[in-house]
C-alpha cells in the first residue's frame, strides 16, 4: 500500500488555532498519514512554539528563500512517502481526504491527484460573489469537473514523489518575500512543467477528496476580489514565460469561452425572476475577467520591459 507524507506550510501566529485544526484533520485521517511535516516560512517563534505544541509532528523550518513555493520545496525534500500531499494551514481536511487520494493512485497511469475545496465563509457567501470565481479564495469553482486535468490546485492536492525528481515548485512563482501580493499558479507550472519533460501519465480531480478552506472576512470584500483577479492574471504571465502560451493558457481559454459566458447567462436569467443577486453576480463575473486580463497584460508589458532594461 502507497504511503502518504503530508506537507502543511505556515507563516503568521494569526493563524495558530487554523494550523492546530488543520494538523489534526490530517493525523485523524483514515489511513493514517505515514508523516505530517510541517514547515515554518521564516518565523523561528512560530516554529518553537508549534514544535512545543506539536512533538508528534515534523516541525522545521523553511530552508528556502521565503515564500510558499520555497516552503513546499523543503517539506518535499524530507517526505518520506510515495505520496507527497498539501493541505493549506487555514483549511481542514474532512474524514475521506487520504483515502479518496488513495483510491485514485490504485491506477498506476496517475501520477497526481487533487480534491474538491469548499469554502468556509467567515459569515456567508456574499450574494454577488459567483462561483465561477471561488479559485478567488483557492476553492474549487463551477467549471472545474471531476477526471483528467491539466493541473492540480495547490492547497488540495497531492503527488507521487518521484515527480520531483525534475525539481520542485517555481520560486519565482507565487507568492514570494520580494512581491507580498497575492499571487499563484506555481502548482499550473509544476503540473505543464512535468508533462513537458516527458512524464507520462494524468493529473486527476477528485471531488471526494475534500477539505473546508477558511475565508476570512477580509477576503470577502469586492475590493479583495478584484485585487485577486489582477494577481491571477500577473501570476499566469509568469506560467506562460515559463511553459509557453499555449499549454498555459489551454484551460483558461475554455473557462474563458464556455463557462464565464454560461455564468453571465445564469445570473442574467435569475434576475429575469426577480432575484437582483443575480445582476451583481452577473457583473461580478465581467469585472472579474477584466481584471484578470489587466493582470495578464501587466505581466506580460514587465517581462518586456525588463528584457529590454536587460539589453541596456
Amino acid at each position: 500500500m502507497l504511503t502518504t507524507s503530508v506537507v502543511i506550510c505556515a507563516h503568521t501566529e494569526e493563524r495558530w488555532d487554523d494550523t492546530l485544526k488543520a494538523v489534526a484533520s490530517v493525523r485523524s485521517q483514515e489511513p493514517a498519514p505515514h508523516q505530517v511535516i510541517l514547515v515554518v516560512d521564516h518565523n523561528p517563534e512560530l516554529q518553537t512554539r508549534l514544535a512545543g505544541q506539536l512533538p508528534e509532528v515534523c516541525v522545521v523550518p523553511n530552508e528556502n528563500g521565503r515564500g510558499l513555493s520555497g516552503a513546499r520545496n523543503t517539506g518535499v525534500a524530507l517526505a518520506t512517502g510515495d505520496i507527497v500531499a498539501f493541505l493549506d494551514d487555514d483549511a481542514i481536511a474532512k474524514p475521506g481526504w487520504l483515502a479518496a487520494f488513495a483510491r485514485s493512485y490504485a491506477d498506476p497511469d496517475v501520477i497526481g491527484v487533487g480534491g474538491r475545496t469548499e469554502p468556509g465563509w467567515a459569515t456567508r457567501r456574499p450574494t454577488w460573489w459567483p462561483t465561477e470565481f471561488d479559485w478567488v479564495v483557492g476553492c474549487t469553482y463551477t467549471g472545474r469537473e471531476p477526471g483528467v486535468v491539466r493541473n492540480l490546485l495547490g492547497g488540495n492536492a497531492s503527488y507521487r514523489r518521484d515527480l520531483f525528481e525534475i525539481g520542485g515548485f517555481a520560486r519565482d512563482i507565487g507568492r514570494t518575500a520580494a512581491d507580498r501580493r497575492p499571487l499563484g499558479c506555481e502548482e499550473t507550472e509544476f503540473c505543464i512543467r512535468v508533462h513537458q519533460t516527458g512524464q507520462r501519465g494524468v493529473f486527476v480531480y477528485d471531488d471526494q477528496a475534500v477539505i473546508v478552506h477558511r475565508v476570512p472576512l477580509t477576503r470577502q470584500s469586492f475590493s479583495y476580489f478584484r485585487s485577486r483577479c489582477m494577481s491571477e492574471g500577473l501570476s499566469k504571465a509568469r506560467v506562460t514565460k515559463s511553459v509557453g502560451a499555449g499549454a498555459g493558457l489551454a484551460t483558461e481559454r475554455a473557462y474563458t469561452a464556455v463557462t464565464l459566458p454560461a455564468g453571465v447567462l445564469r445570473g442574467l436569467r435569475r434576475t429575469a425572476y426577480g432575484d437582483l443577486a443575480g445582476l451583481l453576480s452577473a457583473g461580478a463575473i465581467i469585472v472579474g475577467l477584466m481584471y484578470t486580463v489587466l493582470g495578464y497584460s501587466l505581466g506580460l508589458w514587465e517581462q518586456i520591459t525588463r528584457r529590454d532594461g536587460g539589453r541596456q
